[in-house]
């Protein structure tokens, strides 16, 4: 079975990759030529998740799922929330996400935060939608090389790392896009199982 997950993100791509079984060929956009960046006008991660599948489905005619993250920080009413891959501005800079995210809770005794992913499929024209989310803490500076986006930062709840010190077996394994794609997974297999 191919399937499409809607992202340019290689880092994003390759971590979710890990988690598919082998029946399941799973392509990028860049697989199928869709070089455009799909426009995320949604007012939630939701509504963001579904205009890709969409956009995706529409233009390409392939099952595609995509996903929408958000880090919600509570002493900041949940900022980024859904602008966290363009927190800094519109290149979608990592650093500069980081750098603000920190400067901005540079006096905050509580920076308890979580990740929210929500996955909508678009699969024989309908859509089902998968979410995964943790708790964790922002750290007061960056630690780890490994991971992406606000990693360095992130410290999930029960845990002395960061996801950027974690393997990504242990991230996939406790982490909201990782919840969210089991979920997925596992809806994929019910189908297969029925046919």
């Amino acid at each position: 079975m191919q399937l499409v997950f809607a992202t340019h993100n290689r880092n994003k791509f390759l971590e979710v990759q890990k988690l598919m079984p082998s029946h399941i060929q799973l392509l990028s956009l860049n697989d199928i030529g869709c070089t455009e960046d799909i426009p995320e006008t949604g007012k939630t991660l939701l509504a963001n998740a579904l205009l890709k599948a969409d956009f995706v489905t529409k233009n390409y005619a392939l099952p595609c799922f995509a996903d929408d993250t958000g880090l919600l920080v509570d002493a900041l009413n949940g900022e980024p929330g859904i602008y966290s891959a363009r927190y800094a501005g519109e290149d979608k800079n990592a650093e500069h996400n980081m750098n603000k995210l920190l400067k901005n809770l540079k006096n905050c005794a509580n920076r308890q935060a979580r990740f929210v992913t929500v996955i909508a499929l678009q699969l024989k024209h309908e859509h089902q939608i998968f979410e995964g989310r943790i708790n964790g803490e922002i750290t007061l500076q960056k630690f780890g090389q490994d991971g992406f986006g606000y990693d360095p930062i992130f410290r999930p709840a029960g845990y002395t790392q960061t996801f950027a010190e974690l393997p990504l077996s242990e991230k996939n394994k406790i982490g909201h896009r990782g919840k969210a794609i089991q979920k997925l997974l596992n809806y994929l297999n019910s189908l297969q199982s029925n046919n």
